[in-house]
């Protein structure tokens, strides 16, 4: 299934090779089933070890999928490190994670279950917790056709539903495909963010979401040893304060910005980075032309998502 979703994405990208973004497909093909079954998973607090927070606590419609927060509060209102990644258009992300400690979104599900700070379940308590419930006992049934439901089966359902989340018909997708045109504002800044070097990291269909950057790669940053960075998993001095390069979909939406939501507005999130990355001092109207083509990629979910 993951191979048909990077089909549709490289055709997309090949129709409309001559720019550093791709369109977001109409649809990606799922299994609904599943996708229903996860979909209820997603919003139960069930899975949390004080039935306080489910998935959707930190992934909200209004917040373009994340939580609105600079960092995300788990069970027994346990304060984490980390800004909450939107999870919109997640599917598209070639690792999960502002690390990219997961490989798909069926690893990335079980993460916040199983973080102490975040949901704190093991998949042992996970899986007895729902088994006790008929409804989802039947459910899992049904799909798998057996009796036992192991938390690669949570995992499975979750996933599905967020192969849903997609974002199409941006603004800016309607104008690469020649079904609607930018203003003037728009397009100078689209033009800013291919010629002064954005574009070098934030491409694809998903904007970004497919390879790790360091942060403060010309004017460095201050290293925080807290940070869930990549150094985190490698223990290369390399990999301090280098992440996943995030998707700008929907970016409009999900303020504060940054692994550690330190940006409170866009304005600030592009004019750092463009100096921290690019080397860059944006004048006002400079950020305010990028931030009107930033704009342009806020999508609509899809009909067929309950997504609330």
């Amino acid at each position: 299934m993951k191979g048909l979703i990077w089909i549709v994405c490289l055709l997309s990208s090949l129709t409309y090779a001559i720019e550093p973004i791709a369109p977001i497909p109409q649809t990606l093909p799922y299994d609904p089933q599943k996708a229903a079954l996860g979909q209820k998973l997603f919003y139960d607090p069930i899975l949390s070890k004080d039935y306080s927070i489910s998935c959707a606590s930190c992934h909200k419609r209004a917040y373009g999928g994340t939580d609105g927060e600079s960092v995300s509060v788990g069970i027994y209102q346990l304060q984490g490190n980390m800004n909450a990644p939107t999870v919109l258009n997640s599917t598209f992300n070639f690792k999960q994670f502002w690390n990219g400690r997961a490989n798909n979104l069926r690893e990335q599900a079980l993460g916040p279950i199983h973080n102490p700070i975040e949901m704190g379940f093991s998949a042992a308590e996970a899986v007895s917790r729902l088994k006790k419930i008929p409804e989802y006992k039947e459910s899992f049934q049904t799909i798998t056709k057996r009796s036992l439901i192991t938390s690669d089966d949570i995992a499975d359902m979750i996933a599905e539903y967020e192969k849903t989340l997609i974002t199409p018909n941006a603004k800016f997708d309607l104008f690469l495909k020649g079904k609607s045109t930018l203003s003037y504002e728009e397009q100078e800044g689209y033009n800013l963010f291919k010629t002064l070097g954005c574009a070098t990291c934030h491409n694809g269909v998903n904007v970004g979401g497919n390879s790790f950057q360091k942060m403060g790669v010309i004017i460095p940053v201050k290293w925080d040893q807290k940070s869930s960075d990549r150094y985190a998993l490698t223990k290369r001095e390399i990999d301090k304060n280098v992440y996943k390069v995030p998707t700008l979909r929907n970016i409009a939406l999900t303020a504060p910005y940054f692994h550690d939501g330190s940006a409170p507005t866009l304005k600030d999130a592009v004019k750092r980075m463009s100096y921290h990355n690019l080397g860059i001092t944006l004048s006002d109207q400079e950020s305010a032309y990028i931030i009107s083509f930033l704009k342009t990629l806020t999508g609509k979910l899809p009909k067929t998502s309950l997504y609330r």
